[in-house]
């Protein structure tokens, strides 16, 4: 994996082979990143990133100047990774370790951004519970956007708070917020 953009931009990172993640693919973060770019600037978000990993897409964040990202896992090497890489790079990212539905249940901060990448062989009802907590506990700003990462075979198209998905290969990122009144 790599970094895209910023500060960082083409450096490599490898993360331990023993960790079970599956990272965003370069082409796809690539992707996701020039659709949020035209929406915020990057510099100002305040991000949470969700089943973090490696913490690929926080490391893309904060290389791009994000300041304020919280990154989630309950895996302790995707943690202790995240905040080796975290510290080598001097990124500002707080990591916390606990089950992602356990802290969107728990807690109360809002977010410009909420990226969730569970692992592809959730069920539809856990993929589901995702935005389900985080509009039912109100952890989107209102102009902000939920970003969930799935394979083709995950349908989110139903949900409450869809607005589109856009696939890129064998990744498929499903878009959510709140819509304006007219």
């Amino acid at each position: 994996m790599r970094i895209i953009s910023g500060k960082y931009k083409g450096k490599r990172l490898v993360a331990p082979k023993k960790l079970p993640v599956r990272p965003t693919t370069d082409m796809a973060k690539e992707s996701l990143f020039n659709i949020l770019r035209n929406s915020y600037y990057i510099e100002d978000l305040q991000v949470l990133d969700l089943f973090a990993g490696t913490g690929n897409i926080s490391f893309e964040f904060a290389s791009r100047g994000t300041k304020q990202i919280t990154a989630v896992d309950q895996h302790m090497g995707c943690i202790k990774y995240i905040q080796k890489t975290a510290q080598e790079l001097d990124f500002s990212i707080e990591v916390i370790k606990i089950d992602v539905y356990k802290f969107l249940e728990r807690h109360r901060l809002q977010y410009d951004v909420i990226f969730a990448d569970p692992p592809y062989e959730f069920t539809q009802e856990q993929f589901a519970k995702i935005p389900e907590l985080i509009f039912e506990n109100n952890l989107l700003l209102p102009e902000g956007t939920l970003v969930v990462e799935h394979s083709p075979q995950t349908k989110m198209d139903q949900l409450p708070y869809f607005l589109e998905d856009r696939k890129y290969g064998s990744n498929v990122f499903s878009f959510f917020g709140l819509e304006e009144e007219d």
